[in-house]
């Protein structure tokens, strides 16, 4: 559960409603890739992820942060039930993929840089402030099953 105001709420949906999910969940998931790239073995089927430009590139890397992304929209609808909400990706990260836990809060603030930039003068530090408890608390969710 994440504790947001009705103002903090609006203004992250407001926000969220601006953006390109497809473009910035790609940006997003390459840029843990090429930040973090101990991240990358993870994800062996992509291809080509031996430099910034070929995981910026890479249409497998854009796919999934696609799907990322949506998921995150989804997330959003139910601030209330976070973890009921990622409860079956968190087990699927757990149990099948054995994805570090550590990687969701990794992402969640590589999130939070991409939509500054996005957002420019739109993302102000009480916006930044917002996102941050909601990458936060879904970070907590999909990191639920490994307690």
């Amino acid at each position: 559960m994440v504790h947001l105001t009705d103002a903090e709420k609006g203004l992250v949906n407001g926000l969220w409603g601006k953006i390109n999910v497809d473009e910035v969940g790609g940006e997003t998931l390459g840029r843990l890739l090429v930040v973090y790239p101990w991240t990358q073995r993870f994800f062996d089927s992509f291809g080509n992820l031996s430099s910034a430009a070929a995981i910026m590139d890479n249409p497998k890397v854009k796919a999934h942060g696609k799907k990322v992304l949506n998921s995150f929209s989804d997330g959003l609808k139910h601030l209330d039930d976070l973890k009921g909400t990622f409860a079956q990706l968190s087990e699927l990260h757990c149990d099948k993929l054995h994805v570090d836990p550590e990687n969701f809060r990794l992402l969640g603030n590589v999130l939070v840089v991409v939509l500054g930039h996005h957002l420019r003068a739109e993302f102000t530090p009480q916006a930044q402030a917002a996102f941050q408890k909601v990458v936060a608390g879904v970070a907590n969710a999909l990191a639920h099953k490994y307690h």
